[in-house]
């Protein structure tokens, strides 16, 4: 409360609002610049300006129900190239069909839905790291403990509390169960047609020898697209990058208008003015989009350096529901800490550390770090405290407990639709049988729990 909770909410919209989503949407726009690139030769300077100018037009005029308008259809358009893309590549002559592809030697040690658990390289940073620390520890898009704007946005946008919960139900099913598969396929089909990256340097001569890395391999597929399904593709990639772009300037401009503009530069701004404001700031981070992509040579730099950044913060988003001695300088403390960790060790002082190994130091570091800070300052006034539980329902029985298993039910029937989906793609008829059980009967004890956590 106070003065520390006023620059709370300026610091949080600058860091969420200017730097972390200019590394979001640097993210999204590089991979529009290597599809560009591959796909017709543009610049990646080209790209950036003309792909800039059409999603500020968009977002600055449109605003999120604009958004929210398009994304219904853009969403249709997206799924129809991903899976256009998706069977021209399992069906491309060096590869033969779906069935030769699943028993090609090529991805013979990357088609298994689990790690290989002799090899500490392999089940430490991709199982057992996401499973007990990042899932809880990391704060980023998509993936938000204790709550946060991205998804917040659009569940608010809904008519009511049940047409959210739909949504964000739909949105989970579609994201992680669906949506991947045509991706993992042409993935797969990929790792035969160009097994290295020498491979992809003599198929693409024309393209930036910077920018050849691993993550150049998808639009390196669509080149086999005839021309008419290729239109298709890339105006369902057009559709992705303008409806994730649109959703990140909105929530970027709506932080730094009403936490920074309206509460600290011009408390008496006019309604007009803030508008006009949005749309200068939208302009603002548009433009810095544009440099940090035209900087980044990689997918997985990015979303490593991304991740790297809201590492630590995770625990106290979702702990400050519930830990009333977490503060505003716990907070800021959280977000300066895991900020400078990554930066240093990303670009100073990694040494030989693995990518995982960074990511634990970090979580560890930021955590120690803001909870020191929790019991050194002061904390909230008890009054303050009572009015927000107040306000929040802390204090009465929401069903709480199960509200968690709800939750738990919900993760696992969406995990086991996606492994359902892929068993039947690899011809694995009794997994999928298993998997698919297991996703019903975990959708339906988290409904079972849902509605017990509605009547509590």
């Amino acid at each position: 409360s106070g003065k520390p909770a006023a620059f709370l909410r300026g610091f949080r919209a600058v860091y969420l609002g200017f730097f972390f989503n200019i590394m979001v949407m640097a993210n999204v726009t590089l991979a529009l610049i290597k599809y560009a690139n591959v796909l017709f030769g543009i610049s990646p300077e080209v790209v950036v300006i003309a792909a800039g100018i059409v999603t500020v037009i968009l977002a600055a005029s449109g605003g999120l129900l604009g958004v929210l308008l398009s994304d219904f259809f853009l969403f249709i358009l997206s799924m129809v190239g991903a899976l256009a893309a998706a069977w021209f590549a399992v069906h491309h002559a060096d590869v033969g069909g779906l069935k030769a592809l699943i028993a090609a030697p090529e991805i013979a040690d990357k088609k298994s839905f689990f790690p290989d658990f002799s090899d500490p390289n392999q089940y430490v940073p991709l199982f057992l790291i996401p499973l007990l620390v990042q899932w809880w520890s990391a704060w980023y898009p998509g993936s938000e403990p204790g709550g946060g704007g991205y998804i917040a946005q659009r569940m608010l946008a809904a008519k009511n509390e049940n047409h959210a919960t739909g949504a964000a139900v739909f949105f989970n099913i579609a994201h992680y169960a669906l949506r991947p598969w045509p991706w993992i396929l042409v993935a797969l089909a990929s790792l035969v047609v160009f097994p290295d990256l020498a491979s992809l340097k003599t198929a693409l001569p024309h393209v930036d020898e910077n920018l050849i890395q691993n993550d150049l391999a998808y639009p390196a597929m669509l080149t086999f697209l005839p021309a008419g399904l290729m239109g298709l593709v890339v105006a369902s990639i057009l559709a992705a990058y303008i409806s994730t772009m649109s959703t990140m300037l909105n929530l970027g401009s709506s932080y730094l208008v009403n936490d920074v503009y309206g509460r600290f530069i011009a408390p008496k701004a006019s309604e007009k003015q803030k508008v006009f404001a949005a749309r200068a700031v939208i302009i603002a981070l548009m433009v810095g989009t544009a440099f940090l992509a035209l900087a980044l040579e990689s997918a997985t730099q990015a979303f490593r350096l991304l991740l790297a950044v809201g590492a630590g913060t995770g625990l106290l988003f979702f702990l400050r529901w519930f830990w009333m001695r977490i503060n505003a300088w716990s907070e800021i403390t959280a977000m300066v800490l895991s900020l400078g960790v990554a930066f240093y060790l990303e670009f100073f002082g990694s040494g030989n550390l693995e990518i995982w190994q960074k990511f634990a130091f970090s979580v560890g570091f930021t955590t120690l770090g803001w909870i020191a800070v929790t019991f050194i300052t002061p904390h909230t006034g008890v009054d303050k405290i009572k009015s927000f539980r107040a306000r929040t329902k802390l204090d009465k029985n929401v069903g709480l407990t199960a509200g968690i298993f709800s939750s738990l039910f919900a993760s696992v029937a969406v995990y086991t639709l996606m492994f359902a989906t892929g068993s039947l793609l690899y011809g694995q008829h009794m997994a999928m049988a298993i998997y698919a059980a297991m996703s019903a009967i975990s959708l339906w004890a988290c409904l079972k729990m849902y509605r017990h956590a509605q009547q509590a």
